[in-house]
Formats: structure tokens, sequence, C-alpha cells
């Protein structure tokens, strides 16, 4: 009965938010869709990262509208490599990685979620 409840619980949580990867996971998810990576880097102590991620990701809306479309990556520089030998100088940036682990669209900064929105709406790669 409990093992039923948890997975409920993960299930609802999981609905109202960004369902993050690592890398890795997400090229192996790549290979089975046409959709793109988004890398959103971030700091531990980046406040901009932090309001991003209260304000935009964790909106049940916008999650599931990223969800749909991209395959979410989440890298912390204090403790993750940043991949593609890519040199980040500001958090957060989004990187927007096609199916020919090519970068199609840089975003720097922080949004609220009808900017990012219209931000990220129209990117599309190599299917």
């Amino acid at each position: 009965m409990i093992k039923i409840v948890i997975s409920l619980l993960l299930g609802f949580f999981s609905l109202n938010a960004l369902e993050w990867h690592s890398y890795d996971e997400a090229l192996e998810l790549q290979k089975q869709n046409s959709k793109l990576i988004m890398i959103d880097v971030v700091r531990a102590d980046c406040q901009y990262c932090i309001r991003m991620d209260k304000n935009v990701f964790k909106n049940k809306e916008m999650s599931k509208w990223l969800n749909e479309r991209f395959i979410p990556v989440k890298i912390n520089l204090d403790i993750d490599k940043m991949p593609l030998d890519v040199v980040v100088s500001m958090t957060p940036t989004f990187y927007f990685i096609d199916k020919n682990i090519k970068i199609i669209k840089i975003i720097h900064g922080s949004w609220n979620i009808e900017d990012f929105k219209d931000l990220t709406q129209n990117i599309k790669g190599i299917k």
C-alpha cells in the first residue's frame, strides 16, 4: 500500500515540474525522438538561476510545454563538467543541441514564462 501511495505522489510531482536528465541520458533519449536537448547551465549561488527555476520551471503549464518540445538537462557548474567543451560566461545560460550534437541556439539570462516561451517556441533542429 505504501509503495502505491509513493508511486502516486511521485507521479503527481513529475506532472508539475520539468523532468531533468543527465546529458548522457538526454543523448540516448534524443536518438529515440526528434526533440532538441535544452541544457540549463546554473551555479548553486546564482539568484537568477534560482528565480528562473522557481518562476518558470516549476510552473505546471510551462513545464509541460517544455517537456513536450525539449529534453531538459541541468548542468551545475559547481559540481558538473560542461559538455561539448563550451566555456560558459554567465548563468543561467541555455544551450539547445540538435541531433548532430551542434549548438543551434544560445539564450543568456533569466526570463519570465512569457518571454522564455517566446524565445524558445521557434527553435527547431534538423530532423
